[in-house]
């Protein structure tokens, strides 16, 4: 797979003809990828390469800012679903006052002249263009081939990425895992917080978010895999009498995880975070990046009345969910 940046391509640069499908691939949900399999499909019988457009921020991101409706997935993540779903190519459209400026015309030219498409896979209700004025029917007007998948349903509902942040926020893991297809994690960076956890007795790693704010809150049982080392192994080296409780994967730590705006911490702006305490764990993780995946839904956030209140609750979460694993010997879902 190649990753294209479309505002940092020179003017010289062309691609093999291509087959394309376009949108924000929020999540990499079971529709989405019938829309891979689809686009793979033609590609295939045509002799194309398949290309895959996604925009970055989401436009509703850059015409709601913080209001827009939360991510499923980051960019990275985003990528890495798509790899793993065998495209050639994905191109990630800059979406800014430029970008949203042009009319219908100008994004079939980019399509057709910076993309080199020759045969579209869109979505039953796609829009584009400035005001939202371009659609399937204008596509095959200027000349592509266009095919439209029609809605993926689970259980006689539709299947979307509005759906899913729903089922998230509603602590449905279970139900997020049919509709993406896997269950639900969200990777990111450990970096420096705080470190209030220390002073509470329940260090936590850090794990950076990269969205605005996330589809979920609340306290979970999670299982946590480090993409670039041996997290088992780190955590062993450092102290080998803690070597914490193991996950459900190989190579995996169980934790309690954390994501929210911790309303009980005095903070002069709250901001989202995924905290994760690994029981039984002492170890620089800095810098690592990890894997969190959410197993088990405990309880939504809670505003202690204090410090004192917000460790004796912390306390009983983390034995709730160490009670979880005990009972639970396999991969949930």
């Amino acid at each position: 797979m190649k990753l294209l940046r479309l505002n940092a391509l020179s003017p010289n640069f062309q691609l093999p003809p291509t087959a394309v499908t376009i949108g924000n691939f929020d999540g990499v949900h079971l529709g989405h990828q019938a829309m891979i399999a689809q686009l793979k499909s033609l590609a295939s019988a045509q002799g194309l390469k398949t290309l895959v457009m996604i925009f970055e921020p989401q436009p509703l991101e850059f015409f709601k800012g913080y209001d827009a409706p939360p991510r499923i997935s980051s960019l990275r993540e985003k990528v890495e679903y798509l790899t793993e779903l065998g495209v050639d190519y994905i191109a990630v459209a800059k979406f800014d006052q430029y970008f949203r400026s042009l009319n219908a015309t100008e994004f079939a030219d980019l399509l057709k002249f910076k993309l080199n498409a020759q045969t579209l896979v869109l979505g039953d209700d796609f829009h584009f263009g400035k005001d939202r004025q371009g659609n399937s029917e204008f596509l095959r007007d200027y000349g592509f081939n266009v095919t439209n998948l029609d809605t993926i349903a689970l259980n006689d509902e539709r299947v979307s990425s509005t759906r899913i942040r729903q089922v998230l926020q509603e602590g449905d893991l279970a139900l997020a895992a049919k509709l993406l297809g896997r269950p639900y994690s969200i990777t990111g960076r450990v970096q420096y917080g705080d470190q209030i956890g220390r002073t509470l007795d329940f260090p936590t790693i850090n794990v950076r978010l990269n969205r605005h704010k996330p589809c979920l809150s609340g306290i979970y049982a999670v299982d946590v895999v480090c993409e670039n080392a041996s997290l088992t192994a780190k955590v062993k080296h450092t102290n080998p009498a803690l070597n914490g409780i193991a996950g459900y994967q190989s190579d995996s730590l169980f934790g309690a995880g954390h994501v929210g705006t911790r309303p009980a911490i005095e903070q002069v702006q709250p901001e989202w975070r995924l905290e994760v305490h690994f029981p039984d764990v002492s170890a620089n993780l800095y810098g690592l990046l990890m894997r969190v995946t959410f197993l088990h839904y405990l309880h939504g956030e809670l505003n202690y009345p204090s410090l004192e209140a917000l460790k004796a609750g912390i306390d009983d979460d983390v034995q709730k969910l160490r009670d979880y694993r005990n009972r639970t010997s396999e991969f949930p879902f």
